[in-house]
C-alpha cells in the first residue's frame, strides 16, 4: 500500500497505448500483489521520447552524487517513528484486508497525501530547517530558484497529511446544511400531492425502523416528466436529513445549459439563498448571458490566477456562481490562499448544483489533483443524479464508479428520471451497496443494510435490503424493483393519453445497397414528406388567435444530427407551402455561437411555456416577435417550426402542439413526446395523433450497417449481438402500442426473453445490462473489474470507459472586427489568431425567401452593438468594445478538424460541416 501511494500520488499507473491496454481488458487481478507485479516504469513513469537517448541517460537516474534521503537525520527519525507505529497495528492491518476496508483507507490516505503536498508546495521554504543534504524538492514559481529541501518537503508534507486526515471526519460531519427551508415545508400544490406523500412514507418508515435514517439509502424517483421531480427530490433529501429539517447534497445534472436554470429554480421554488447554494457551470460567459437574460444585474467576478505544476495546480477549473463566505481555520491547511475562496464555496455551500462532469472528477482523474475537491465534497454530501439515463453505456459505467464511491464514503444516492431501465437501476444499486459495505467495514458498523426507496407520482415503496450473509442481494432488489414498475405501468395505462403517434411511410426511399451518402433527390423527397406531415399535424393540432382568427401551432421536428438538421431547415425555408400556410422556421442545435444560442434559448423559453388552461390564449401570442408574424402574414395558418437535434429532448421546459421524429432510440421518442402538451392538462384522451415517427432514419435510408447510433444504442461489434436485423422502424416497435399512446412502459419494463436484434427497446435494455449487470466479467474494462477487483488502483478502467468520450472539439471564437466576422483560435498566450481560411469556413447569407420564413432573425453585429451601448453609452469607441464582447461571448465549437471537409457558417443556421465535393 505504501509503495502504491508513493507511485500514484501524482498520477495513477496508466497505459496510453491501446494495444498494450487490450491485454488487460479481461485479465483478472484479484489481489494487490498480482496487480503491483504488472506495473512497471513504463506505466507512465518514464520520460521516453527517443530510445537511444533514454538508454544513455537511464544510468544517471541511479547516480546520487548529492547523497540520499537516508542521510537526513529528521527524515529517518520520522520513518522510524511511523514504521514502529505501523508494526504495532499489524493485527488490525490483517483485518482490513479481510473485510475490504483497506480500499477506503488507501483512498483517504492518497487524498491526505496529495492535499498535504498541495499545501506545503505552496508554502515558503522553512528558513530554520537544518539539513546536511543539498537535494531540492521544488523551485519557486516566480524566481525559478530552488525553494524547499527534499527532506524538509517530505517531512512537512507528512505533517500536513496528518493534519488533513484528522480533519476529514470533521469535514464529513460538521459541514453546515441549509436549515428551516420554509418553501419545502409548505403543502404541495394540486397535482403534486405525491411529493408530500413521499415525505410522509419516509417519516413513517423511520418511525417504525429506528436509526434507518443513518443507514445507506438508494432512492429511485421515476415520476413522469412535468410532475415536479426537482422539488420532490429536495423534499425527500430533507426528510432523510438529521432531524428531517435540513439540506446538504449535490444535484448533478446531465447538461451544462441546465445548471444556471436549476440554480434559479432552487432560489425561487425552494427558497435557497446565495449563502446556501453554489452553482457550478462551464464558463463565465454562459453565466453572464444567463444573468443578463434573467435580469440579474449583480455580476459576480471571481477571476483567480492559475498556478501550475501538479503540486500547485488549481483544484477547481470551472466557474462557480456563489457568494463569499467566512473561512474555517482548518481550511488553511487544505488550500493555497489564492484558491481558497472558490474552493470553499464548492465545499461548504449546503446545496451544490453542477453538471455531472464536474463531480465525475472524483473517480475520473488519472493525473493530478482534480479529484480532491469532488471527493471532499462527497464526504459531506449526498448525491442526486438527475436524468440519469441520458447517457450511453460507457458513460453509465463511469457514473456507476461515482455511485460506488459515494456509497464508500457513507452518503445517500438518488437517481431521477421518468425512463430509467431496470438494468440501470440494478447496476447502480449493486455499485452503491458494494461501496456501502466497504464504508460499514471501515466504520465497523454492525447494521450494514441498505434502505431502498422507489417513488413516482402514484406511490412510494420503501424496504430494507439486508446485505450481511445475503447471497441474493441483487435478486431481492431486482424483484422489489419489478414489483414497483408493474404498479407504475398499470397506473400509466390508466392516465389520460396526451401522445399518440403514427408512422410516415418511407419504404420506397431506401437505397438498394449501402452507400456513404444519400442521393440528393432521395433526401429532398424525405424532407418533402416531413413537410407534408407538418401541415397535416398543424391542421389537427392548433390554437385560434382571437385577434386575427388565424390557426396557429408550434411544432418540433427532431433530427438526429447537426448537418441534416440544417439541411432540413434550409429545405423548409425554400419550400413551397400550401397557399393558406405561412411557415416560420428555426434551426436549433449545439454548433452555434454562444451569444446567438443564448438569444435563441431565451426566446424559446419565453414563448414555449404553455401553461394556459382550456379556452385561454397562449402567452406566446403576446410576445412581440410572435405577434409581428401573426399580424403581418396574409395566410390563415401560421406554423412555427423548430428543427432541432437532441439538445431539445432533455431539460428544456418547452411545450409544443405536435412533433415529428427521426428516430434514434426508444428513449429519445419518449423524451421528445414529453415536450408535446408538456404543461397543458387534458380532461380526456386526444383523438388524433400529435406525433409522427419516420419509418426510417437517414442512416437507415442509405442502408448503413448501424443506423441507431450517435445518438443511439446500436453497436457494430464482432459478435453482432447489439446490431439490429432491420432498420425499418415499423418492425422494431409495436405499432399498435404507439398508435394507442406513447408512454415510458417499454423503456422501464423489459421483455422476457429480450430480442435485442429485433426490437429497439430490447436493444437498449440489452446494452444497459451488458454494461452494468455483467457480474461474471473480469478485467480492467468491465464495471465488475472496478467493483470487485484491484483495477481501481490504476487508470485503465478510465481509459476503457472514459466519461463523455467523443471526438475532441476545437474551440473557436466568432470575432467581430472592423465590421467583419472572422473565426479565431486563442493561443497559449491568450492572443486571438484568425483561422477562417485554415478551417475552410465560408460565411453564407440567406436569400430573401429564406429570410422571410425565419421564425427568429438574429444579427450578431447588432446584438453586440446593443450590448456595448448598454454597458457604456458614453463610450465613443464602440467598435473596440464590440470586438471585446465578441471574444467573450463568441465561442463556438468546431467538430474535430478534417482537411477533407469544409464548413459553412450562418447566423441563423450555425456552423455546419459539408463534404468538400459538394
Amino acid at each position: 500500500m505504501v509503495s502504491w501511494l508513493i507511485v500514484s500520488h501524482h498520477r495513477l499507473p496508466d497505459l496510453k497505448e491501446e494495444d498494450r491496454r487490450k491485454a488487460y481488458a479481461s485479465t483478472p487481478k484479484e489481489t494487490l500483489p498480482s496487480l503491483l507485479k504488472s506495473i512497471g516504469a513504463d506505466w507512465g513513469y518514464q520520460n521516453k521520447f527517443d530510445e537511444n537517448d533514454y538508454k544513455s541517460r537511464l544510468k544517471q537516474c541511479f547516480e546520487f552524487e548529492q547523497g540520499l534521503l537516508s542521510q537526513s537525520t529528521e527524515w529517518t527519525k520520522q520513518i522510524k517513528k511511523w514504521s514502529g507505529r505501523l508494526l504495532q497495528e499489524l493485527s488490525h492491518t490483517e483485518q482490513i484486508f479481510v473485510d475490504g476496508s483497506w480500499r477506503v483507507i488507501v483512498h483517504h490516505a492518497r487524498l491526505c497525501l496529495m492535499l498535504g503536498d498541495h499545501y506545503y508546495s505552496s508554502c515558503d521554504a522553512d528558513k530554520t530547517w537544518k539539513t546536511k543534504l543539498t537535494l531540492i524538492a521544488n523551485t519557486d514559481q516566480k524566481t525559478k530558484q530552488p525553494k524547499q529541501f527534499l527532506d524538509e518537503h517530505l517531512v512537512n508534507v507528512s505533517k500536513n497529511a496528518l493534519l488533513v486526515s484528522q480533519s476529514l471526519s470533521r469535514l464529513a460531519e460538521d459541514m453546515e446544511p441549509a436549515y428551516d427551508i420554509q418553501k419545502l415545508k409548505k403543502k404541495s400544490p394540486d397535482g403534486f400531492e405525491w411529493q408530500d406523500q413521499a415525505v410522509k412514507s419516509i417519516q413513517q418508515f423511520i418511525q417504525k425502523n429506528e436509526g434507518t435514517e443513518k443507514q445507506g439509502w438508494f432512492i429511485v424517483n421515476m415520476a413522469s416528466t412535468g410532475k415536479g421531480k426537482t422539488i420532490a427530490n429536495a423534499k425527500i433529501m430533507q426528510a432523510l436529513s438529521p432531524n428531517a429539517d435540513s439540506l446538504r447534497y449535490i444535484l448533478a445534472l446531465g447538461l451544462r445549459t441546465l445548471t444556471l436554470q436549476t440554480g434559479d429554480s432552487y432560489r425561487h421554488d425552494i427558497g435557497l439563498g446565495n449563502d446556501e447554494l453554489a452553482v457550478l457551470i462551464g464558463s463565465k460567459a454562459v453565466q453572464e448571458l444567463h444573468h443578463k437574460n434573467t435580469q440579474k444585474k449583480d455580476e459576480i467576478e471571481n477571476d483567480l490566477a492559475e498556478i501550475g505544476s501538479e503540486s500547485l495546480e488549481q483544484l477547481l477549473d470551472n466557474e462557480l456562481d456563489y457568494e463569499s463566505m467566512p473561512q474555517a481555520d482548518f481550511m488553511n491547511a487544505l488550500f493555497p490562499q489564492n484558491q481558497a475562496e472558490r474552493n470553499k464555496a464548492f465545499l461548504y455551500k449546503p446545496v451544490l448544483a453542477c453538471t455531472i462532469d464536474h463531480i465525475m472528477s472524483a473517480t475520473e482523474t488519472k493525473r493530478g489533483g482534480k479529484y480532491i475537491l469532488p471527493c471532499l465534497r462527497l464526504l459531506s454530501s449526498d448525491l442526486v443524479i438527475d436524468e440519469v439515463d441520458d447517457f450511453n453505456g460507457q458513460d453509465l459505467i463511469a457514473i456507476a464508479r461515482l455511485v460506488h464511491l459515494t456509497g464508500m464514503l457513507g452518503r445517500k444516492v438518488m437517481i431521477s428520471s421518468a425512463t430509467i431501465p431496470p438494468a440501470l437501476v440494478e447496476g447502480f444499486f449493486n455499485a452503491y451497496q458494494q461501496g456501502w459495505q466497504l464504508y460499514c467495514a471501515f466504520k465497523k458498523l454492525k447494521n450494514t443494510d441498505v434502505v431502498s426507496m422507489w417513488v413516482d407520482e402514484f406511490k412510494a415503496q420503501i424496504q430494507t435490503v439486508p446485505l450481511a450473509n445475503n447471497h441474493n442481494i441483487i435478486l431481492d432488489y431486482e424483484n422489489a424493483h419489478e414489483k414497483f414498475v408493474q404498479i407504475r405501468a398499470k397506473f400509466l395505462l390508466e392516465q389520460v393519453v396526451k401522445h399518440k403517434a403514427y408512422l410516415i411511410d418511407c419504404a420506397d426511399l431506401v437505397v438498394e445497397k449501402n452507400t456513404q451518402q444519400l442521393d440528393e433527390s432521395v433526401q429532398t423527397e424525405y424532407f418533402r414528406r416531413i413537410q407534408q406531415h407538418v401541415e397535416k399535424l398543424h391542421h389537427d393540432h392548433h390554437t385560434i388567435d382571437e385577434k386575427t382568427g388565424k390557426k396557429v401551432s408550434f411544432g418540433v421536428i427532431r433530427v438526429a444530427n447537426v448537418s441534416p438538421c440544417v439541411a432540413l431547415t434550409q429545405y423548409l425555408l425554400n419550400a413551397e407551402w400550401s397557399p393558406d400556410v405561412a411557415a416560420r422556421i428555426m434551426a436549433y442545435h449545439s454548433r452555434q455561437v454562444l451569444l446567438l444560442r443564448s438569444e435563441q434559448e431565451h426566446h424559446l423559453d419565453e414563448v414555449l411555456k404553455r401553461k394556459e388552461k382550456m379556452g385561454e390564449q397562449p402567452k406566446a401570442f403576446s410576445n412581440l416577435m410572435i405577434r409581428q408574424h401573426l399580424d403581418s402574414t396574409q395566410a390563415d395558418n401560421v406554423i412555427f417550426i423548430l428543427v432541432a437535434t437532441p439538445v431539445e429532448e432533455v431539460g428544456r421546459d418547452h411545450d409544443f402542439d405536435w412533433a415529428i421524429v427521426e428516430p434514434s432510440s426508444y428513449r429519445s421518442i419518449i423524451q421528445l413526446a414529453g415536450r408535446v402538451l408538456r404543461h397543458r392538462k387534458l380532461e380526456q384522451n386526444i383523438e388524433k395523433p400529435n406525433i409522427a415517427l419516420l419509418q426510417y432514419n437517414l442512416k437507415g435510408l442509405r442502408k448503413a450497417d448501424v443506423a441507431f447510433e450517435k445518438p443511439g444504442f446500436e453497436i457494430n461489434s464482432a459478435k453482432g449481438n447489439f446490431k439490429l436485423d432491420t432498420k425499418n422502424f415499423a418492425e422494431l416497435v409495436d405499432i399498435q402500442n404507439i398508435e394507442s399512446g406513447i408512454n415510458a412502459i417499454p423503456r422501464i419494463q423489459r421483455n422476457y426473453p429480450l430480442q435485442p436484434t429485433k426490437k429497439l427497446a430490447d436493444l437498449e435494455h440489452a446494452v444497459m445490462a451488458d454494461a452494468l449487470t455483467a457480474y461474471a466479467k473480469v478485467g480492467a474494462q468491465p464495471l465488475n473489474g472496478w467493483l470487485t477487483q484491484k483495477w481501481f488502483l490504476t487508470a485503465l478502467p478510465q481509459r476503457f470507459n472514459a466519461f463523455r468520450q467523443s471526438s475532441p472539439n476545437i474551440q473557436l471564437f466568432a470575432v467581430w472586427k472592423n465590421d467583419k466576422l472572422i473565426f479565431c483560435e486563442k493561443d497559449d498566450f491568450g492572443e486571438y489568431i484568425e483561422r477562417t481560411g485554415f478551417y475552410h469556413i465560408s460565411c453564407v447569407e440567406l436569400n430573401d425567401l429564406e429570410k422571410e420564413k425565419l421564425w427568429l432573425n438574429r444579427n450578431y453585429g447588432d446584438i453586440l452593438c446593443r450590448m456595448a451601448i448598454e454597458k457604456d453609452s458614453e463610450n465613443e469607441d464602440i467598435k473596440s468594445e464590440v470586438e471585446k464582447l465578441s471574444k467573450r461571448y463568441g465561442e463556438i465549437m468546431l467538430p474535430e478538424y478534417d482537411s477533407n471537409k469544409k464548413l459553412t457558417y450562418s447566423e441563423q443556421l450555425g456552423l455546419v460541416v459539408l463534404n468538400k465535393d459538394k
